[in-house]
């Protein structure tokens, strides 16, 4: 029996990052996928008391974010709650308060690199136990050197984050890297697009849990050099990020739309 004649690889299916008419659209988009964002970091257990945010650039107001409300849990955010603030963590839209400790790192961050569209930081577990170690990720998985030479340590801790010249310390230790691992504190991500840095923060701490966990057991061999940048450059892309997170949009987007209101 013959086989089946293949399908063209034109005619099938494959989500790519939408392109927006309106910066009303472009707008809600970003909001739709930040309220999605925190709802999956919800759900992954990402929480700790009111700390822990994600941050989205207005694409009209760029020196203005979209945020959640202070004291709100994760799961029940839903687009209705974000909060807009300014650059200095004044609300100009939205019914609630903002966590000025966090929005001052967020904040600084975004202002330090007009690339990036959302900000990513949590007070997640695995994140935190390898900041006290003052390391970087080793390349030791194909996921790992997502950030081989693309994540930076800060190797300071001053306590909560109130201090606007804190924060530029945090954004310029940051430099152009996808990820900062703060020591003592936790893990901060960017991308350009709030699915990237969500992403970006969910799969560094399951590196950070690899990594933890493998030393426990024994002595990790390292991937080499050449390999560990090869594979960077393969799976290190905002787009790449984009891509992998498509499947935790569409879970929670699906099954809890109420999100969307």
């Amino acid at each position: 029996m013959q086989a089946p004649t293949p399908i063209p690889v034109e005619k099938l299916q494959f989500a790519m990052p939408p392109v927006h008419d309106s910066m009303a659209d472009e707008r809600r988009y970003r909001k739709e996928r930040l309220a999605g964002a925190l709802r999956v970091f919800g759900r992954l257990g990402y929480e700790d008391g009111v700390s822990g945010h994600i941050t989205a650039r207005d694409p009209e107001y760029d020196d203005c974010f979209w945020v959640n409300p202070f004291g709100m849990p994760f799961k029940h955010i839903t687009v209705g709650d974000l909060v807009l603030a300014n650059a200095e963590g004044q609300v100009v839209e939205g019914r609630h308060h903002v966590n000025q400790a966090a929005f001052t790192v967020h904040a600084q961050a975004h202002l330090a690199r007009p690339d990036v569209v959302a900000v990513a930081h949590c007070h997640s577990v695995h994140g935190r136990a390898l900041s006290t170690l003052g390391e970087l990720l080793d390349p030791i998985t194909q996921e790992a050197c997502a950030f081989y030479a693309s994540h930076a340590l800060y190797d300071g801790y001053t306590g909560v984050v109130v201090d606007e010249k804190e924060g530029k310390r945090i954004a310029a230790a940051l430099g152009d890297h996808k990820a900062v691992i703060l020591r003592n504190h936790g893990l901060l991500t960017v991308g350009d697009s709030v699915d990237a840095a969500a992403w970006w923060f969910i799969t560094m701490e399951r590196s950070c849990q690899v990594q933890l966990s493998a030393r426990a057991a024994g002595r990790p061999i390292l991937i080499g050099h050449n390999q560990a940048e090869a594979t960077r450059d393969q799976l290190g892309s905002d787009l790449v990020a984009w891509i992998n997170y498509q499947p935790l949009w569409q879970d929670i987007s699906r099954s809890e739309p109420d999100l969307l209101t």
